[in-house]
């Protein structure tokens, strides 16, 4: 007898951020084995950064994602910041804090209204969406040009800020600057407010998955910008270990390494970073949280479009306070001198722990650049979900199932790269 071989294909799929596919593979109605492909070019970025002089890599690195470029500035500064032995004044480090609010604001919001909303109100994509609820895509782009104008006022511009180096900045704001900011952000705080409360009505699959959270994490208040490493179960490690706990390794389907942490799977990013640092949320957040319907830890990945709005009700709510409470630095930045040393950074992505290692030589040149982004140490989580996912539900036709199947895949906004964006699904049936 034949085996009954089914196979699904979306050919373009256009919200999730990058070239993947992911291959299903079942015998005997059983689940034999998932695997999302990622086949675009490697970017090569470590490799190039060898031998360029210790401060080019926060302009260099943040032309890795156009979408959180901060994030690599910023992890990238703390990496030489720490091999140089440099204390980046707490002025400075509050404007470094601001900025990468900004970002937060503008990722997640492109990622909520555009990107994962069609798939809860049963759209194809934003722009049917927009036809129907202009409304809501209005409040989202409303939300996202606020995230723009911050990283506008503190980094220059809004895609690949020019204002950031080691040590601070190139230059630094007047306080009056900022003021039309905070009354922009004061209206985005409602727009965030009142979507998060329509999204708590969604009806989500109830479903949680096991996954270790990874996480940073800092004394009294949500991690941005710096922190260190949390995790839920096991021993912490610091940072200077990353690389001791989280492997990667090369696979044959894809060209992005895959992560695992002490040999299994694990979860960074928002839902990793909420259940972790709940405690830490301002009262505005958690209040919104709980009125959100959300408990202080969330394992059910539907639910991430509400976590990743808390969180924007938070960067919103942190960036008018850091405003109210702004003081024109003595000094735009800190010298950072070349000191032959290994150096260690991370910050929290909006899709997760970003972790940059420098090994710089007394030259001034780096001689080695390790680079670990949210999204490789997300896949064997992702694909574990599908795993479970198509088991629960290997009755369903195959429009259905391949519905499904993209749905859980955008729960984790993966960054897979800013080029063209298309998934194939294909499952095969023996």
């Amino acid at each position: 007898m034949k085996p009954e071989i089914r196979t699904l294909s979306v050919g373009a799929l256009t919200r999730v951020e990058g070239e993947g596919a992911l291959h299903v593979t079942l015998k005997d109605r059983a689940v034999e084995s998932v695997e999302l492909n990622i086949y675009e070019p490697p970017r090569f970025f470590e490799a190039f950064l060898r031998g360029r002089a210790y401060t080019e890599p926060p302009d260099i690195t943040a032309r890795v994602c156009g979408i959180c470029p901060v994030a690599y500035q910023v992890s990238a500064c703390n990496a030489i910041e720490d091999a140089c032995g440099v204390v980046v004044d707490p002025e400075l480090v509050q404007l470094r804090r601001l900025l990468y609010c900004g970002e937060w604001i503008h990722s997640h919001a492109l990622h909520i209204f555009l990107l994962h909303l069609p798939d809860f109100l049963g759209y194809p994509d934003g722009i049917s969406l927009a036809k129907d609820r202009p409304d809501l895509i209005e409040r989202g782009l409303a939300l996202k040009k606020a995230g723009n104008r911050l990283m506008e006022h503190i980094g220059g511009r809004a895609i690949h800020p020019i204002n950031v180096r080691l040590g601070g900045f190139y230059s630094v704001p007047e306080p009056g600057d900022l003021k039309p900011v905070a009354e922009q952000l004061r209206h985005a705080l409602d727009d965030a407010l009142t979507t998060l409360h329509e999204v708590a009505e969604f009806d989500y699959p109830e479903v949680e998955f096991d996954h270790e959270f990874l996480a940073l994490t800092q004394p009294g208040r949500y991690p941005i910008e710096d922190g260190a490493i949390a995790r839920s179960e096991g021993p912490a490690f610091p940072l200077a270990s990353f690389t001791d706990h989280v492997i990667e390794t090369q696979v044959r389907r894809s060209t992005a390494l895959h992560a695992t942490l002490d040999g299994a799977r694990y979860l960074t990013g928002p839902l990793a970073r909420y259940s972790l640092n709940h405690a830490t949320l301002s009262p505005v957040a958690r209040e919104a949280a709980a009125a959100a319907g959300l408990a202080a830890q969330c394992r059910n990945p539907f639910r991430s479009i509400a976590v990743r709005l808390v969180e924007v009700v938070y960067a919103i709510d942190e960036a008018l306070n850091i405003i109210a409470e702004y003081r024109r630095p003595a000094r735009p930045f800190v010298d950072v001198a070349a000191h032959a040393a290994v150096g260690h950074g991370a910050s929290e992505a909006p899709r997760g722990l970003l972790y940059h290692r420098y090994d710089i030589g007394d030259d001034g040149l780096i001689r080695a650049a390790t680079i670990v982004p949210p999204t490789a140490q997300n896949q064997a989580a992702i694909e574990h979900e599908m795993a479970e996912l198509v088991a629960a539900n290997l009755t369903i036709d195959d429009a259905s199932l391949t519905s499904l199947c993209e749905k859980s895949i955008r729960n984790h906004d993966p960054c897979i790269s800013c080029s063209a964006h298309f998934l194939t699904l294909t499952v095969d049936r023996t």
